[in-house]
């Protein structure tokens, strides 16, 4: 039977590692598909497949699409597609670094790193804006529903979807908001994660409350800040058992439904943008059925 890849449904960790790693011109990726189906899983890792690389093996993977890019008033979203993506989790950095070292010699010459982001888990779990993330996350076994594919066959059951995006933070902006005026903009109390009933249409919490779509969009996040002290930001990272929940969110937050963006973007702008498909873990390995000829 196939489970998740371990990392999805686990807790944030102290530290992590992202990877997006592109596809070569003219490379042929099966070989190190082979590879990886026959690597035994450790510590932990997620690892996605983007479609450049199902294309390119002359696969289709129901549900599995481009991320894409959006535009609304004053604000845009952009797309940064890669073929791979994966996350390495732990608490000891170095540790992590040799494994993703690993990771990415085992995939070999075909592929070429585009994007590495080291991260963190900021005090029990919160943005660098001070802000706790992810208060509305499903728990348990509401998590494994909303985020881990089933009923779909094998190579899919058990897999998850993910979106990631990379969003930068201007701080300074933020800081020099009153701290009403900060609570407004996510739509909580700072202090105490309490949700403000009248703040704007604009407000983060409204833009993006899950519940409030038809159908609901419920998503695992499992997000990370990242940074130094020239960029800082946010690794957004969430799960789903399919992408639609995670795109009708984005599509509000940009404004497509009403003209209005999320408040999000007074402080913070997306600069990546990407759309993976996790295969499920069959025997300590990567179930690659779903993209088998």
């Amino acid at each position: 039977m196939s489970t998740p890849q371990r990392g999805i449904l686990e807790p944030v960790p102290l530290a992590g590692r992202f990877l997006t790693l592109g596809l070569r011109p003219d490379a042929d990726p099966r070989p190190a598909l082979d590879r990886l189906a026959g690597m035994r899983l450790e510590g932990p890792l997620v690892l996605g497949l983007g479609s450049p690389l199902v294309l390119a093996v002359g696969a289709k993977l129901p549900g599995l699409r481009a991320f894409p890019a959006l535009a609304g008033p004053k604000v845009s979203v952009p797309s940064t597609q890669g073929a791979v993506w994966a996350f390495l989790g732990g608490a000891d950095a170095g540790r992590i670094l040799l494994r993703a070292r690993s990771l990415v010699s085992l995939l070999g010459d075909s592929f070429r790193v585009d994007e590495e982001v080291l991260s963190f888990r900021f005090e029990e779990g919160r943005d660098l804006s001070g802000f706790e993330d992810g208060t509305e996350n499903p728990k348990d076994d509401r998590a494994r529903e909303v985020a881990i594919v089933s009923g779909r066959g094998a190579g899919l059951d058990g897999g998850s979807f993910v979106a990631v995006q990379r969003w930068v933070h201007d701080l300074a902006r933020l800081e020099a908001m009153t701290g009403d005026e900060r609570d407004l903009v996510i739509g909580r109390r700072l202090e105490t994660n309490e949700e403000i009933a009248s703040a704007p249409a604009s407000a983060h919490v409204k833009r993006s409350a899950q519940e409030s779509f038809d159908p609901p969009a419920f998503m695992l996040r499992r997000s990370m800040p990242y940074g130094s002290t020239g960029e800082h930001g946010l690794e957004f990272v969430a799960y789903g058992a399919s992408l639609d929940p995670f795109e009708r969110v984005l599509g509000r937050m940009v404004g497509l439904e009403d003209g209005v963006a999320d408040g999000l973007f007074r402080f913070s702008r997306p600069v990546t943008g990407g759309y993976y498909f996790c295969p499920p873990v069959r025997d300590g390995r990567l179930d690659l059925r779903a993209i088998s000829s």
